[in-house]
C-alpha cells in the first residue's frame, strides 16, 4: 500500500490573501504578505498543499462556480510568479438558509463539518492525522479538529478576534501563528522537517 500523503490544509481568504467580502473576481485578489514564500516552502518540504474555503457567494448569487475557477486560476499564477503552487482546491459553494435552488441546502461540505477535509483525504491519499488545518477563523480549527488533524490558527485576516470566539468556545487551536509563514515554521519544527521524500 503506498504511504499516505502529509498535507496542510489552508483556508484562502485571510490565509492566503486578504479577506475582501465575498471576493467575487480575479482583479480583487492581493496576496498577503509572504503567503506564497509560506506556499512554496511547504512544496519544497514535500507537502500536499490543499486550499478548502467555503464559498456561499455562489449559493446567494454574487458569482458563479465559473467565476471561482477563474479566481482560483489567477491565484494560481499569483503564485507560481512566486514559484508556488497549490495541489488541489475544494470549495463548498452551498448555504443553509440564504439562495435558492441547488445550492440552498444543509450540506456535509460547509465548514466547521469536515465534509471537504474527508473528501480531499480520499481523493489525494492523505492521511488526516499526520496533516495540518491553516486558516484565521474558528470554522477552520472546528473542522480540523472534528478530521483529527493539527490545527493553526493565523492572526492575518480575521485571526485576532477569532481567536477570543475559539477560545470562548472551546475551540482552541493547537497552535497559533502570526501569518502563513511562521505557521510552516511552526509545522517544520512539529515534524521535524527539512526536505521531505516520498511523502
Amino acid at each position: 500500500m503506498n504511504q499516505r500523503h502529509v498535507a496542510i490544509f489552508l483556508d484562502r481568504d485571510g490565509t492566503i490573501n486578504e479577506d475582501v467580502n465575498f471576493l467575487s473576481s480575479p482583479e480583487q485578489l492581493v496576496l498577503i504578505e509572504n503567503s506564497a514564500e509560506a506556499i512554496r516552502e511547504a512544496n519544497e518540504l514535500g507537502l500536499k498543499v490543499i486550499v478548502f474555503t467555503n464559498q456561499s457567494g455562489i449559493a446567494r448569487g454574487y458569482f458563479t462556480e465559473e467565476d471561482l475557477h477563474k479566481i482560483h486560476k489567477r491565484l494560481d499564477e499569483l503564485l507560481a510568479e512566486r514559484g508556488a503552487k497549490i495541489d488541489a482546491y475544494y470549495y463548498c459553494p452551498h448555504h443553509p438558509t440564504k439562495g435558492e435552488g441547488e445550492y440552498k441546502i444543509e450540506c456535509e461540505c460547509r465548514k466547521p463539518k469536515d465534509g471537504m477535509l474527508q473528501r480531499a483525504s480520499r481523493e489525494q491519499n492523505i492521511d488526516l492525522k499526520k496533516s495540518f488545518v491553516i486558516g484565521d477563523r474558528c470554522i477552520d480549527v472546528q473542522a480540523g479538529k472534528t478530521a483529527g488533524a493539527t490545527t493553526i490558527l493565523v492572526l492575518t485576516g480575521h485571526g485576532k478576534e477569532e481567536y477570543e470566539k475559539c477560545k470562548s468556545e472551546n475551540f482552541e487551536p493547537d497552535f497559533v501563528a502570526e501569518n502563513l509563514k511562521e505557521a510552516i515554521e511552526i509545522i517544520k519544527k512539529t515534524l521535524n522537517l527539512k526536505k521531505l521524500t516520498n511523502v
